[in-house]
């Protein structure tokens, strides 16, 4: 049998796979592949799946039907490969950490609780030199704007370093001109790593990823040249404001049910 040369396998390798909460499916009969470093944007209107697509990525929930492969294993036993930004950080604003503090958070594990080696916090300096947080490493995480905090958010997911980085929406929070930079910086991590988005932003996110996966309880992977007005009015069931942001645009705020 000829094996299939490493760069044609999938990080991410999804057959047959339906999901549902009780009696109401959510994801049905979902085939997806994902390839090392490419930059994927997943779109669709709320509750058509797309964070439940994520948590099954995850190893948080598990199919009812098909086969979900990370890495070549399972998602459980992949896990520690995955770096993970959750839409809401469960960061407590009130809670006196630093960066620093923050991203070391990140090497915790069950063998591995609060205490931190020399060469664990030269980790996560690193980690906060990718995203360019390194001088704000003693700041305290409060203090941060929300395009600093969102940083050093992706700092605490890189220094496990991970292969691959799922993102839930994670220019929700903060403002155009950060959410250009903080795109422009997964791009460039794109590079060597697999990141996927969710974005309800999708003319923003257009200009960055190159292959969106439209979720609406089925699941279909696409070049982003392929957006056109018909392919998105049948995903989100109606015509919705398709928006090109720039640097100089104030955000701007859709609802796409």
């Amino acid at each position: 049998m000829i094996k299939e040369p490493a760069q044609n396998i999938p990080v991410i390798c999804i057959r047959n796979m339906s999901f549902a909460y009780s009696t109401e499916e959510i994801l049905t009969n979902v085939n997806l592949d994902i390839y090392k470093n490419e930059f994927v944007s997943i779109i669709g209107p709320n509750g058509a799946g797309k964070t439940t697509l994520l948590k099954i990525m995850l190893g948080l929930l598990a199919p009812q039907k098909g086969e979900v492969r990370i890495l070549g294993k399972s998602p459980k036993e992949a896990r520690e490969k995955i770096g993970y930004v959750p839409q809401h950080s469960l960061a407590d604003l009130s809670f006196p950490a630093t960066s620093q503090e923050v991203v070391l958070t990140g090497l915790i594990s069950p063998t591995k609780l609060f205490w931190f080696s020399k060469k664990d916090k030269e980790k996560s300096l690193k980690a906060l030199k990718i995203v360019g947080m390194e001088k704000f490493a003693n700041k305290y995480f409060p203090d941060l704007s929300g395009g600093q905090r969102q940083r050093v958010l992706i700092a605490r997911a890189l220094v496990s370093n991970p292969e691959i980085l799922l993102f839930d929406e994670p220019t929700a929070h903060v403002d155009a001109l950060a959410e250009a930079e903080l795109m422009s910086l997964l791009k460039e991590l794109s590079e060597h790593l697999t990141v996927i988005i969710v974005s309800h932003d999708i003319g923003f996110v257009s200009q960055f990823v190159k292959t969106v996966v439209c979720v609406n309880r089925t699941v279909m992977k696409h070049p982003t040249s392929a957006l056109t007005g018909n392919l998105i009015s049948e995903l989100y069931g109606g015509a919705i404001e398709f928006v090109h942001h720039t640097k100089s645009q104030p955000r701007e705020t859709h609802d796409h049910e």
